[in-house]
């Protein structure tokens, strides 16, 4: 029970407990991908900049037990010390879920990294998505020549650690955006042949992105792309998570997507949102900010003696939080929608719907 999801039950009445950190592990990448919004122009002080091990073993320390742990980059696989980091937090905050998030163009270390992982934090559920845009010629052209190679490469050596480590899950994610939408069912067919991979999530594009062309997007693509992502999971056409409460997870992906088309169409606010409450982001450098809109900071940790509570509590940081309902803040963020929705009980009618036709 002391890494189960269940722990946080209490949370859909009380949204004053975090349970889902997303921490920013680098703005170091790789790679150069146009659709990205944690972009920078690198440098030297980018690396000096970023919260060492101890740092990070005072903020963990700061914090409860988590429901969702999900790092974030930059290449998180660049960090050579993410198998440390991902220690501590398994000790010190018990997360149910850690989300390892890969461009997957460094086979040979993200399987090592990510198998020393598995043998260590074998009561968390470890889920690792593998970003793919397109077929070879689509996802070449976004994220570089050969990367499609490498990134299939690196899904072939991973699944062969499915049967050995029942705690390990595989998926894919797919950014929409311009580049992509016109191929988006020729790649969820080849993605659902895939032996070994339990799902694939597919995030619309946002944020401050490289090439602000890529965000002018079809609404119509995009709303056909759910719907036949939601027809593949209740014809049994695409698998769900290995986990218990993956059933419920999936419902609420098809949900979630649902909510966004309707964020996007009516340019509003459809759920609460508990960002800075249940949730919050923070960067490579120390900054806190309530969500992946990157401005509304609440603070830097080193200073306020790595205490995450210190910060959330300030009157500034209530504010901010606050405002975010008051103001109607809206966005199409997957991570903080599944949240809003699976501790929002206005939503369980919806929810249950969803699950029963799985």
């Amino acid at each position: 029970m002391i890494y189960s999801p269940f722990r946080h039950i209490g949370s859909v009445f009380n949204k004053h407990n975090l349970i889902h950190l997303t921490f920013f592990l680098t703005k170091r990448c790789n790679a150069s991908c146009p659709f990205c919004f944690y972009h920078s122009d690198i440098d030297s002080k980018d690396r000096e900049q970023e919260l060492s091990l101890n740092e990070i073993k005072k903020i963990s320390r700061s914090m409860g037990n988590l429901l969702w742990l999900a790092f974030s980059g930059g290449e998180i696989f660049l960090r050579k010390d993410i198998v440390d980091i991902t220690k501590v937090f398994y000790e010190n905050n018990k997360p149910s879920i850690i989300l390892f998030p890969t461009n997957g163009l460094l086979p040979e270390v993200i399987k090592a990294e990510i198998e020393k992982i598995l043998k260590h934090c074998s009561r968390s559920t470890i889920a690792l998505k593998l970003s793919i845009e397109g077929m070879e010629g689509i996802h070449e052209k976004i994220r570089g020549k050969g990367s499609f190679k490498k990134t299939i490469q690196t899904y072939e050596s991973l699944k062969m650690l499915l049967d050995e480590y029942p705690n390990f899950e595989l998926g894919v994610n797919t950014v929409f955006c311009a580049d992509n939408q016109d191929g988006m069912a020729e790649l969820i067919k080849f993605v659902s042949g895939l032996d070994g991979i339990k799902t694939h999530t597919v995030s619309l594009i946002r944020g401050d992105v490289l090439d602000d062309g890529l965000k002018k997007i079809d609404m119509q693509l995009y709303r056909k792309t759910v719907d036949l992502l939601a027809s593949n999971l209740k014809n049994k056409q695409s698998s769900i998570y290995r986990f218990k409460g993956a059933k419920l997870k999936a419902a609420q992906d098809i949900l979630q997507r649902n909510i966004i088309c309707e964020t996007v169409s009516s340019n509003k606010q459809q759920i609460p949102c508990y960002a800075g409450k249940l949730n919050i982001v923070l960067t490579e450098s120390g900054d806190v900010y309530p969500c992946e809109s990157f401005d509304m900071k609440l603070g830097n940790v080193r200073d306020s003696g790595y205490d995450i509570d210190n910060i959330i509590s300030s009157e500034g940081a209530k504010k901010a939080i606050n405002s975010i309902q008051e103001k109607g803040c809206f966005c199409t963020h997957e991570c903080y929608l599944m949240t809003n929705i699976l501790f929002n009980p206005s939503m369980y009618p919806s929810l249950i719907k969803e699950y029963l036709q799985l």
